[in-house]
C-alpha cells in the first residue's frame, strides 16, 4: 500500500493539471470501490473548481469550491493518472480506457485524470470542507511527520509506557500519519533501534532521536519519487526510485550496508508484517 512519500508524489503530480482548473465532466463508472461512492458523487463534482490539493497521512484531499472536498485513498493498487496535459507538464496523449478506470476526471484545461484500480481497495467520498478533519477516515489521525506537531516532546509521550514494539507504535496512525512497513523499517535502522524493542523501554533520547530520521528518510523518498514495488505509479505514470536506496528493507541475506559490519539482514515477522533490520547495528 502506498505510504506517505508515494501520496505525497501523487499529490505534486496532479497539481498542475488540477489546481485551479474545473471538474468539466465526471464518469464514475461503477457504484463502489472498497465502499460505496457517495450519493450523486458525478454530479456534486461536475463544474467545481479545484481550489487546493492537500495531503492528510495517506488520504488526498481536493477542495473545491462548492464547499466540499474530495478524499482519495489509493488503497493496494490504484493509481491517479493524467494524459493530456495542455500545460506541457505531461507529454501523454489520452490512452484508451482501460478495464478498471473507475473515476475519470475531465479538466477544462484539457487534461483527463484516471482513478485506476484493479484490486478495488481504493476509496472516495466527499465530505464538508470546513469539517473535513472531522470526517471518520481522518479524525483518530495523529501529527503529520514533516510538521511541526510531530517533535521530539510529542513522540517521547506517545512512547512513554507503552509495551508494543517500537515498530507497531511507529505504524500506529494515533502516533504519527503516514508511515507505513518500508520507512518504519529504514528509520530504525539509521536510528540503530531494534523493531522488536519494547517501545517505552527506549530511553528518552534515542525516541527524540527518532524525530529528524523519519523526517530525512520520508524527504529522500519524496525527492525519489516514492518507492514502486508493485503497483506504484506517479501521476505522470513513472516508476519512484527509493527502492534502490533501501537500506534494509527487503534485503534479507543480503550484506549489511554499514562499514565493517560483517552481518547479513534479517527478517521477523510481527503482527503479519515483515520487519528486516541487522543484529549488530540495531539494539
Amino acid at each position: 500500500m502506498p505510504e506517505l512519500p508515494e501520496v505525497e508524489t501523487v499529490r505534486r503530480g496532479l497539481q498542475p493539471a488540477m489546481e485551479g482548473a474545473v471538474i468539466a465532466r465526471a464518469e464514475v463508472n461503477r457504484p463502489d470501490l472498497r465502499w460505496p461512492f457517495p450519493p450523486r458523487m458525478a454530479q456534486r463534482l461536475e463544474g467545481q473548481q479545484v481550489l487546493g490539493l492537500r495531503r492528510r497521512s495517506k488520504y488526498i484531499l481536493a477542495d473545491l469550491a462548492s464547499g466540499e472536498s474530495l478524499l482519495i485513498h489509493l488503497g493496494m493498487s490504484g493509481r491517479m493518472l493524467i494524459s493530456g496535459d495542455p500545460l506541457g507538464q505531461f507529454v501523454h496523449a489520452h490512452p484508451a480506457p482501460e478495464k478498471h478506470d473507475h473515476v475519470v476526471f475531465h479538466m477544462d484545461n484539457g487534461a483527463r485524470v484516471t482513478f485506476n484500480d484493479p484490486r478495488r481497495f481504493g476509496a472516495m467520498d466527499l465530505m464538508t470542507t470546513a469539517t473535513a478533519e472531522q470526517h471518520k477516515l481522518l479524525v483518530a489521525i495523529g501529527p503529520e511527520p514533516l510538521g511541526n506537531a510531530f517533535n521530539e516532546a510529542h513522540l517521547v509521550a506517545a512512547l512513554k509506557g507503552r509495551n508494543m514494539p517500537i515498530k507497531a507504535a511507529l505504524l500506529d496512525q494515533r502516533i504519527v500519519a503516514g508511515l507505513g512497513n518500508i520507512y518504519v523499517c529504514e528509520a530504525l535502522y539509521r536510528a540503530g533501534i531494534h523493531p522488536a524493542r519494547k517501545a517505552g523501554r527506549i530511553s528518552a533520547q534515542r525516541v527524540a532521536s527518532l524525530v529528524p530520521i523519519i523526517r530525512q528518510v520520508l524527504e529522500e523518498a519524496i525527492e525519489a519519487g516514492g518507492s514502486s514495488l508493485r503497483d506504484f505509479r506517479q501521476a505522470d505514470g513513472e516508476l519512484g526510485y527509493f527502492q534502490h536506496r533501501f537500506d534494509v528493507y527487503g534485503r534479507e541475506g543480503e550484506p549489511c550496508r554499514a562499514p565493517d559490519c560483517p552481518h547479513v539482514i534479517r527478517r521477523i515477522v510481527q503482527s503479519g508484517r515483515s520487519s528486516f533490520y541487522c543484529r549488530q547495528c540495531q539494539r
